[in-house]
Formats: structure tokens, sequence, C-alpha cells
């Protein structure tokens, strides 16, 4: 069932605008907002049409229906199937009063061209630290080592590194190749297809390869591999896996070093809880906001 933005006219001089967010004749999330698009001048102030009496629309002036729903970090992110004007979020924050107890809600509607036109500060939808459980496979002979984390060596069922939950679960899992790993695997390449199935399997994965990737278009360094052979096996593997990250991240310091900063980052994302409403937007639309966690061993998903 599609998913449309329908964007009003009310009568209202302080909120002339109403934005609809429906699916069939469910409506995920209304607001009435100050202006019909944020452009460059900045954030659109909106609030929930919620309770209360409220004026009704007086002409529907957009139905476009929406291809792309999810959350980043606060924000409800949303693209539209239209040429221009198709990306936008609605960030919504919660907030303690000053004067008194309590909190309250402020909504935010803003645009890839306003965010551009005033270049905020730099900031992650993910930040801050975490604590992080890390299990190393039992075949790993000389292991990445990751300071300041909680560690342990275990079977796994994938990959060679894998952050866990408190109850064992494959949050995340790396599959580590050094150059000469990878150059075996091309050998085997229908074998090592199904392995990156089964590391597909998990909602957070990645193939992280300590080596660049011209490494690899080298004649020098692959004497016996053409360097047509190489970039259409390395671009095979990206096409037969789209959910699988390939970091070629250059030598083992900065392969540890991105796997723990995608640990981390996935870490982050589980804890930081969504705003409620979000959360019963994205469930209305049949978007999960988190895969579930797979036990070790018991994939929830089929791979590729």
């Amino acid at each position: 069932m599609e998913t449309f933005f329908v964007l009003e006219k009310v009568e209202d001089q302080r909120f002339p605008y109403r934005i609809t967010l429906t699916k069939g004749d469910r409506v995920l999330l209304a607001l009435r907002v100050q202006d019909r698009w944020p452009g460059q001048k900045g954030n659109v102030f909106c609030i929930r049409e919620e309770g209360g009496s409220w004026s009704l629309p007086s002409q529907e002036l957009e139905r476009v229906p929406i291809s792309v729903m999810k959350r980043l970090g606060k924000r409800l992110s949303l693209v539209l199937e239209r040429p221009t004007k198709k990306r936008c979020d609605f960030l919504f924050l919660t907030k303690e009063y000053k004067t008194k107890a309590g909190h309250y809600e402020q909504i935010f509607w803003r645009t890839q061209r306003a965010l551009t036109a005033h270049r905020p500060r730099a900031k992650l939808s993910t930040s801050g630290p975490c604590s992080l459980k890390i299990r190393i496979d039992t075949s790993e002979r000389y292991p990445w080592r990751f300071q300041g984390c909680e560690v342990a060596r275990g079977k796994l069922p994938v990959g060679d590194y894998a952050m866990v939950g408190g109850g064992g679960e494959m949050l995340a899992v790396v599959e580590r190749k050094s150059f000469e790993n990878m150059l075996a695997e091309f050998g085997r390449m229908p074998l090592f297809h199904q392995q990156l199935s089964e590391l597909c399997s998990y909602a957070h994965c990645a193939l992280v390869i300590e080596a660049n990737y011209a490494d690899f278009l080298n004649p020098a360094k692959v004497p016996y591999y053409k360097p047509s052979f190489m970039a259409m096996a390395i671009a095979e593997i990206n096409a037969l896996h789209p959910g699988l990250s390939v970091v070629f991240a250059g030598n083992r310091k900065l392969a540890q070093e991105w796997t723990l900063r995608f640990f981390g980052a996935v870490q982050a994302h589980r804890l930081d809880e969504p705003h409620p409403k979000v959360k019963e937007v994205l469930q209305g639309y049949g978007s999960c906001l988190d895969q579930e966690p797979n036990l070790a061993g018991s994939p929830s998903r089929t791979g590729h």
C-alpha cells in the first residue's frame, strides 16, 4: 500500500499549512506547519495535530508518494518521489522546562538545501562512548586488539569478530581478510560467495580488508591474475551482496580501528531511543527501526 506526503492549506494565521503522512486510510503523522516548504530560511516549526480543536483544511496543495521513510538518529527522514524538493526530515526533540517540572516537545521540519545553506557544525547521528562486548573467533591466530572493550574468545557461526549483546546475540559481525587471504578467496569464488551470503544474514555486517583497492590491480603484487579480473571479482562481491559493507582499510591498524568504530556506531544507534512518535510512524509505515538481533548461530533472515 502506497504512502503519501500530503500538504494542505489551512485558514490559520500562525500555522497556515497542514502536513499528513498517510498510508491508505490511515494517518501516520499529522502536523501543523508554518510554511509549505522550509527552503533556505532554515527550520520550519511544527506542532502535532493531536487533541484540541483544529480548523479543517480548505485546499489540498500537494500529494506526493513517499519512496523512503526511515529513522536517522532523532530524525524522521523522508525522500519524496519527485525531481525537486524531495528530501526532508522532521527533527523530534524532548526538552525539560527551565522553570517547572516536566518536558515539552519541539518538532522542526528541515531540508537538505537548508542544512547546506546554513552549514551547521559537524554532528553525527550516532555519537558518545559505548561499552562494547566483542567476541573473537577462536580461529583467529593474531587477533586485533580492542582497548577498553570487554573481549572474549569463542566460536562464531560466521565472521571473525562480532559485537554481542547481553544475551550473547550477535549485533554486528566482521569478516577480516588480509591481502593474501583475499587472493586465495578469488580462486574459490563460489564458496566465498556462500560464506558472504551467511555473513549477510546479519543486519550489520562488513568485509574488512587489510589492503588498498589499488593493491589488487597492481600486476607487480598480483602477477597471476589480470587487473581486469580482479576489478570484476571485487565488483561482483558488491553486486551480489548489496547489504555488505566492503572496506579497503589499507592495513591492519586501520582495519582494526574501522571495526571498532563500526561496532561503536551500531551500539550507539541501538541505545539512541527514538522519539515515541517517530517509532509509531515507522511501525505504521512498515519499516523496522532496527532489525531484531540474531542469536549466535541463528540468523533471522535469509542470506543471498
